[in-house]
């Protein structure tokens, strides 16, 4: 199976030791973010986890440790830097740290293990697109040497994004035509890999790939392993990627981005904080009384284990 540590929040930004100590004792509980009371054990030993999968917008807390990890487990990291400013991403670290932290976790992992999300794109009266392509290819001239791809997406008109963010301007086919256009061009002059995710566009025609960010494929290329042919049955409408178990929370991220879908609002992710113990088995408080706990299905998608 795959184990996501960042698609409901910046576990490593944020939590860091904690997710070292569930590495460390070889387990993990998670609430069903549905029924609250139905809380799920993952083991988390290499036979049991094909790959772990990050995403963070910040690795500096963890690179001193990350090979507690690296060492034991086929990873791959997703690494979120975009054009935004602490009006948009008041957690985020500014861009030229954020550059020089990918860096250096290229270096400890080997950047066949990095992908660079350039994600969301999104429009305001401050980021127009020219701005986008410009500091766009001032990230690729850096990262390119460092990096396995470039993927990303346009925002997601989420409901809540019209009182969290009332700045935007919405997107045009017109619009991603360009941006599209302009981010393919400028992948293709430091011949950086670059593709999309979970949109339903075909851009093609500017040298971007369709297809998951999270797929066998791209796992098993970059640590050099074997999966099985199995179909990808994505997370959403449009996505390509391979199913995973997130070990995460919703509502617990702290970075604060406006446009963020894992978040109600950045004052609920202060307000749960509290609640989290580095040395419990959940990202949030502790077991329940109520609580039932069923073990996790944990088949897995290499080749070389079909029994399992």
């Amino acid at each position: 199976m795959i184990i996501n540590t960042g698609g409901r929040t910046d576990t490593v930004q944020y939590y860091t030791e904690w997710l070292l100590n569930r590495f460390s004792e070889g387990y993990v509980l998670s609430r069903n973010p549905l029924f609250p009371n139905k809380v799920t054990r993952c083991e988390l030993s290499p036979d049991k986890v094909d790959c772990v999968v990050f995403c963070s917008k910040n690795y500096e807390p963890i690179l001193p440790r990350l090979h507690e990890i690296t060492e034991r487990f086929h990873t791959y990291f997703h690494y979120t830097i975009t054009a935004y400013e602490k009006d948009i991403e008041p957690g985020v670290p500014g861009i030229e740290e954020s550059m020089e932290t990918l860096v250096k976790l290229s270096g400890l992992v080997g950047k066949e293990r990095v992908a660079w999300r350039y994600d969301p794109v999104l429009l305001t009266e401050e980021y127009t697109i020219q701005r986008h392509f410009e500091t766009f290819e001032r990230m690729a001239e850096v990262l390119a040497p460092y990096i396995d791809r470039c993927i990303f997406g346009f925002v997601e008109m989420y409901k809540k994004l019209e009182s969290n963010m009332p700045e935007l301007i919405p997107l045009s086919e017109q619009d991603m035509d360009v941006l599209a256009q302009g981010l393919g061009s400028i992948a293709g002059k430091y011949g950086i890999i670059i593709q999309t995710c979970g949109i339903n566009g075909d851009f093609t025609r500017y040298g971007i790939h369709s297809s998951g960010c999270m797929t066998l494929d791209i796992f098993g290329k970059a640590n050099h392993i074997a999966f099985k042919d199995l179909k990808h049955k994505g997370a959403r409408q449009g996505c390509q990627c391979m199913e995973s178990r997130d070990i995460g929370a919703y509502n617990t991220c702290m970075n604060g981005c406006k446009y963020c879908y894992a978040n109600k609002n950045p004052q609920k992710a202060l307000e749960n904080y509290k609640y989290h113990d580095k040395d419990s088995p959940l990202l949030l408080g502790a077991v329940k009384s109520n609580d039932t706990i069923t073990q996790g299905v944990q088949k897995s998608f290499l080749k070389e284990k079909e029994g399992g």
